[in-house]
């Protein structure tokens, strides 16, 4: 009896030095001393939520360099200038008839004769109607946009760099941010991020020409687009591990507002320079955000600012009436100063990735998704603006059915599962693109309504993709791989601001575009286990064994 109850005393103690030796976590903190989620984080997501809802501004593009309607201008009846109106009741005497109505870039050729006609009144005598010849110089529909300011009448190739340089600029942004947000903190990241978005916006609104506005565009992505991606950092840093899904969700969704109140204000304001003026004024008052928001406590913690880090766990425990004990606040103070001691080191990510084929497939894999649901989600909004004449409000619906679409993927991730999830809204989103193509224009409403669904299902996509992705690979080379796949997929964010010019040639071409890709994607989404119910692998080991056996999320105790 006595060795038996020996024998368990010294199995209590291994599992207490077992506790002892396990290190505290900032979320061990917030789970069992600090609150999950308390006034501090509700505050913290308060104030970020202002930064997200413009870092979704610079995609005034859609409306600064929307397609307008425009005709070749006709001197022999008057016309000098680009003001004159665009459909006088003689035009089909001097201009072709196309479906779409007045033909853009093509005239009937003059027949030189002495006498003129005037803008009343321009008889069909002085065009030989069996020739065409292209426009010298355009009459635009409106006035509102750079397409008539900078005369890019018939240069729809031109006009859409402005959304493919916006692209380019949020590809750039990323190691330039990262270095920002870990050299001088989150907060003077964010605070530089968006004053830079508002700067060169400012300065953007008083171009002189088409080439300093798109100078202007990728620069303005480049140095202010990381605004979201340090918000998120604040929203997501602080909340307890219970709610972290549904903050990332309502981080997604706040963007999605933003693109509403863009849609919006472009609804108001049409006239483009007023417009990046009336969006970008209002981003000088995150200036105060130096001092009224708390430095991010992990940054803190890494870069060994201990005092600093004290102070926020202290607030945070005063604002959300708790409390943290001296015990705990002291041992994860000096944790994060071993932490860099206990890392061990393994294999490069390269040589990792060429010896297991596992983890080769997955990173082949990935990146294609998160191709696809940027490329659609970014194109079908983009496409949006031309589905009819409510253009603002045709953008507005579509950016609005984002913020249900995150939020299901809330609901049915963790009850049906990761694979079915992702697999049903790509084929979801195809169906309705493919379907779209299909339906007669005159049918306004039902195409509005299949749009939306397809919308709808890719935003989804977006929230699960995140989720799926991380879940697949190691924690050693987690956050550089996922990191990696969004950087692809940034490819899709280059490429969707040129679909609309693709209607030229035919309607039915950027919806295809996005339903094969979506297509592609769910396919490949069966070449992946399921990661439902499954702990997230430490190890590359762990990470190959997903599929083959289980990774209970308590996984067995050592004997």
């Amino acid at each position: 009896m006595e060795t038996q109850s020996q024998s368990k005393t010294n199995a209590d103690n291994t599992k207490v030095e077992d506790i002892v030796k396990k290190p505290l976590t900032l979320d061990d903190v917030l789970v069992n001393e600090l609150g999950q989620f308390g006034w501090f984080q509700l505050r913290n997501i308060l104030l970020v939520a202002i930064p997200i809802l413009m870092s979704a501004f610079p995609n005034e593009y859609n409306f600064s360099a929307a397609a307008i309607p425009h005709r070749c201008q006709i001197p022999e009846c008057g016309e000098v200038g680009k003001t004159h109106k665009y459909d006088p009741e003689w035009i089909f005497n001097a201009i072709p008839k196309t479906d779409k109505g007045i033909d853009s870039c093509q005239r009937y050729t003059p027949m030189n004769l002495e006498s003129n006609g005037t803008w009343n009144d321009c008889p069909a005598t002085l065009f030989n109607n069996f020739s065409t010849v292209a426009c010298e110089g355009f009459v635009y529909a409106k006035n509102n946009t750079v397409v008539y300011e900078f005369d890019l009448g018939c240069q729809d190739w031109l006009r859409a760099l402005a959304g493919t340089f916006n692209s380019i600029g949020t590809l750039l942004v990323l190691p330039i941010t990262g270095y920002v947000s870990d050299r001088f903190g989150r907060r003077f990241a964010l605070v530089i991020s968006v004053l830079n978005l508002g700067t060169i916006g400012l300065i953007r609104a008083f171009s002189v020409n088409y080439t300093m506005y798109l100078i202007l565009q990728i620069l303005q992505t480049t140095l202010g687009a990381g605004t979201y991606s340090t918000a998120y950092i604040f929203v997501t840093e602080l909340v307890g591990p219970k709610y972290r899904v549904f903050t990332s969700a309502t981080s997604s969704s706040l963007f999605g507002l933003g693109q509403v109140i863009l849609g919006s204000i472009a609804w108001l304001i049409s006239p483009w320079r007023s417009l990046l003026m009336a969006l970008h004024i209002p981003c000088f008052l995150i200036i105060s955000y130096y001092w009224i928001l708390s430095e991010s406590l992990r940054w803190l913690l890494s870069k060994k600012k201990y005092s600093e880090a004290k102070e926020v766990l202290q607030t945070i425990a005063r604002v959300n009436k708790t409390s943290i004990s001296e015990k705990s606040l002291n041992t994860l103070l000096q944790q994060s100063e071993r932490i860099d001691t206990s890392q061990s080191v393994g294999p490069g990510l390269v040589r990792t990735i060429i010896r297991s084929p596992v983890l080769r497939r997955r990173v082949c894999t990935t990146p294609i998704w998160w191709i696809t649901a940027i490329f659609v989600y970014y194109g079908l909004s983009i496409n949006s603006t031309g589905l009819s004449d409510t253009m603002h409000l045709n953008y507005i619906l579509t950016c609005a059915i984002e913020i249900p679409g995150f939020y299901t993927a809330v609901l049915v991730l963790d009850r049906i599962g990761r694979k079915a999830t992702l697999s049903s809204c790509y084929f979801i989103c195809a169906i309705c693109n493919i379907a779209f193509v299909f339906i007669p224009s005159d049918l306004t409403v039902l195409r509005l309504i299949i749009y939306l669904l397809g919308k709808f299902s890719i935003s989804t996509v977006m929230t699960s993709m995140y989720l799926f992705t991380s879940e697949l690979y190691p924690t050693e080379f987690r956050h550089t791989l996922l990191a990696f796949s969004s950087m692809v997929g940034r490819i899709g964010a280059v490429i969707a601001p040129l679909t609309p010019v693709l209607k030229d040639y035919w309607h039915g071409i950027p919806s295809f575009m996005f339903a094969g890709m979506a297509i592609l994607s769910a396919l490949l989404v069966f070449t992946q286990p399921e990661t439902l119910g499954i702990k997230l692998p430490d190890t590359l080991a762990e990470a190959e064994a997903i599929g083959n056996m289980k990774l209970k999320k308590e996984m067995p105790e050592k004997n």
